[in-house]
This record gives C-alpha cells, sequence and structure tokens, in this order.
C-alpha cells in the first residue's frame, strides 16, 4: 500500500479555497488510479511543529556541527528538536507528497517555509559529502498545486514568483522527484472568469495526478 501525504496552506479551508478544490480534484483522480492509497492531510494553520528560534537553532548547531550528544541540549532545546525530527520522520515514511498553496506577495503562506525548514535534517533526509549535500529522499515524488491572484507565467511578473520556485528547489534538494506544477493564476486580474480558471486547473490536476500515481514506487 502506497501512502501520500496531503499538505494545505490556506486558512480558508476547503468550501473556500479554490486551491483545494482543485485539490481535492487531483486527490480524487490519484484514488481512482490506486484506490488503496493510504492518504493523510495536515492543515498547516492548524499544525502544530517547531519554529526556526534560537533554541532549535542552537540545538542544530551542536548536534550537527559541534558533534555533541543529544543529552547535551537544554530541555528546551531538546523539546523542539524532537519535535523537529519526529516531522521529518513522519515526513520519509510517504511515497507521494502533493502541496496546495497559494501565492501571497511573491511567496507562499510562511507557515509552508516553517514546515520545510522541519524537513532539513542532517542524517535524515540529506547528507554532506566531499561533492556537497545530497539529499536522501529519492524514489518519492511531490507536485505543487498554487493559486495566484496575478499573472506570472511567461509574463515581466515570472522572475518575481518566489513561491513555487523554493518549494521545487527544497523539495529535489532533499532528493525528491518534483513533477510540474499545476497553476491556476489570474484570478483577481479576472475575477469574473475565476470560476472557469478553476475548471482548467481541476482538468490539468486531473491528468497531473494519474500521471503521478503511475510513477512506480522505488523500494
Amino acid at each position: 500500500m502506497t501512502k501520500l501525504l496531503y499538505i494545505t496552506a490556506n486558512p480558508k479551508g476547503p468550501g473556500k479555497s479554490k486551491g483545494m478544490q482543485i485539490g481535492e480534484a487531483f486527490l480524487q483522480s490519484f484514488l481512482e488510479e490506486q484506490p488503496d492509497a493510504e492518504i493523510k492531510r495536515i492543515d498547516l494553520f492548524d499544525f502544530d511543529m517547531a519554529r526556526m528560534d534560537a533554541d532549535l537553532i542552537s540545538a542544530r548547531g551542536k548536534l550537527a556541527g559541534y558533534g555533541m550528544s543529544f543529552d547535551d541540549l537544554t530541555d528546551q532545546e531538546k523539546s523542539k528538536i524532537k519535535k523537529m525530527h519526529g516531522l521529518a520522520e513522519e515526513f520519509i515514511q510517504y511515497d507521494y507528497y502533493v502541496f496546495v498553496s497559494p501565492l501571497w506577495n511573491l511567496s507562499s503562506p510562511a507557515v509552508l517555509k516553517t514546515f520545510l525548514d522541519n524537513l532539513f535534517v542532517t542524517g535524515k533526509t540529506f547528507v554532506h559529502t566531499a561533492n556537497g549535500p545530497k539529499g536522501l529522499l529519492t524514489g518519492k515524488n511531490a507536485i505543487h498545486i498554487q493559486t495566484r491572484g496575478g499573472l506570472y507565467s511567461g509574463m515581466p511578473m515570472e522572475e518575481f514568483e518566489s513561491g513555487d520556485r523554493y518549494l521545487k528547489i527544497a523539495l529535489r534538494f532533499l532528493g525528491i522527484n518534483v513533477l510540474d506544477s499545476v497553476i491556476a493564476e489570474g484570478l483577481d486580474v479576472y475575477p469574473k472568469k475565476a470560476p472557469e480558471i478553476v475548471e482548467e486547473a481541476k482538468a490539468k490536476a486531473l491528468i497531473a495526478a494519474k500521471a503521478m500515481a503511475r510513477i512506480p514506487i522505488e523500494v
């Protein structure tokens, strides 16, 4: 049985979020190909995770940079690094990842960056080698479903988009195979066409879901 982690970053919820509506269409199509797949949902606006504060930065440095042991950490450092490692260890258990987020102020909601920060754990998700960092999460597949109010693809604003771009960079750094994103854009530029834009994105999501579901999983 394969496992899919469905991560959303929109406080509106599925009833109002256009991205989540596209995401639900993706999941339905994926399940048509893999009806026995186990799916877990994470709403990042209602999810307890460690944040990169002074304690967590210190704990990471002590363990990875200075070769200290877990017992050398303060109680606060132990608590936060355990939470971080726990999230990363659970993330590793999945075969597929679907990220759904809007483009806010040229990037993704901050909760998505916080989530990704928790995945960068030396020795678990990547290692340092003589040739530079190497991702350990090979054989896994991910896709990003993103909604945009403005127009970016093939437009002058394209170089300013850093939400979809960073997510792909982060996941590929960890060794994950990242499929082409499903983008619904121009929702604020053409509000009357929003339903049409969403339906077009859903159609792309259906195709993308079947393509991802058919990718063989490396064991």
